[in-house]
């Protein structure tokens, strides 16, 4: 497996590092513009997502939106979304990400009833399509192209 890391590095994917949760959800560390948090990193969410109160937390402009969200056995839930952000995992960097944000409490709850931690949010398909992502799950590393 050191062969792929050699390999994604000389084709310009940063490495970033993420820990499995004992709910064995990916968990990675993010910046939204400059803020840290902690996110879920989910193949299966197709818009990378905050909840409600980290609206200040993470310095969002955020505004109504006509999308309805679904996922986590939770489904027609209000949204709201705030653009022009800046993302970063690692050393990789997005200046330009709009992030939907809607209410993580059944997801935070689920996760505090399992004895893990709550997030933040959710890192998505949208960023790891962005990024050209490859995850490494054996070695625990997320690889996005710079």
């Amino acid at each position: 497996m050191k062969d792929l890391q050699h390999i994604l590095q000389k084709e310009n994917y940063k490495k970033i590092k993420f820990k499995i949760t004992k709910t064995q959800h990916l968990l990675i560390k993010a910046k939204i513009n400059g803020v840290k948090g902690n996110f879920i990193l989910d193949t299966g969410a197709s818009s990378s997502c905050v909840g409600f109160e980290s609206i200040a937390l993470f310095l969002l402009e955020a505004k109504n939106s006509k999308t309805k969200a679904s996922g986590a056995g939770a489904t027609g839930m209000l949204t709201q979304i705030a653009t022009k952000n800046e993302l970063q995992l690692g050393t990789w960097k997005n200046n330009n990400f709009d992030i939907v944000i809607f209410d993580l409490t059944h997801v935070n709850e689920a996760l505090i009833e399992h004895k893990s931690k709550p997030v933040h949010g959710i890192i998505g398909a949208d960023i790891l399509t962005k990024g050209k992502a490859i995850v490494d799950y054996y070695n625990r590393y997320l690889y996005l192209l710079k």
